[in-house]
């Protein structure tokens, strides 16, 4: 019988594409996609284009954010007065006397900005005349009328800013006069007030103009 050898088939090119031939394609596709991505890029960020203008009003004349202290409580220093020296000022409603019972009060919601990082703002503060004994109210306001103008009082933040107040204003109010919680126009101020002696009735009032703030260093 006569043998027969199976044909050996060479594997035609349309069938199979040699590994570096496929290589080379590889890396000109890729360079075509990041070609054309880079293009695109530049269409809608580059030059003129309305992406670029909408980026460009998005940012233009935006300030930094104020970093607000989430701790609100404000810590008071009057170098004048005997009893105010890192005085604990904690921020209640107007009706809320615990502040006062314990140290000083600075009044909430009194309509305009009231605390110190805040533009125009007035921080309205209130202390008693003579207080609790054993507390930091005892006393801590008494002798606010010894204030004079250009005397310096200070507020430091929760985060340590300190703030520099000089004294332009005293005078004495009626107590249902709500005019020294209102903002004071130009000015960003602290407002310190108390009672009158020996009766109580009227309202000591002592208002300082904010001069520099520092940051922790």
């Amino acid at each position: 019988m006569k043998k027969y050898r199976a044909k050996r088939y060479r594997v035609g090119r349309h069938q199979e594409v040699p590994t570096k031939s496929r290589r080379k394609f590889s890396a000109f596709a890729l360079l075509f996609v990041l070609a054309g991505l880079g293009l695109v890029g530049y269409a809608l960020l580059g030059g003129e284009s309305p992406v670029s203008k909408v980026v460009e009003n998005a940012t233009e004349g935006e300030e930094p954010a104020i970093v607000t202290p989430t701790d609100t409580t404000l810590y008071l220093t009057v170098p004048k007065m005997a009893r105010v020296e890192d005085l604990p000022v904690y921020d209640t409603p107007f009706d809320d006397e615990s502040a006062l019972e314990k140290s000083a009060q600075h009044v909430q919601d009194t309509g305009v900005p009231n605390f110190p990082w805040e533009e125009g703002a007035n921080v309205y503060i209130a202390g008693h005349r003579m207080g609790w004994p054993g507390t930091r109210s005892f006393l801590v306001f008494y002798d606010l009328e010894a204030l004079e103008n250009g005397d310096e009082i200070f507020l430091t933040d929760s985060d340590g800013t300190r703030y520099t107040y000089r004294v332009f204003n005293e005078y004495v109010s009626d107590p249902f006069d709500w005019s020294p919680t209102q903002p004071v126009p130009g000015k960003n101020v602290v407002t310190l007030q108390t009672c009158t002696l020996p009766d109580y009735v009227e309202r000591v009032v002592v208002q300082a103009e904010l001069v520099s703030s520092s940051k922790p260093s």
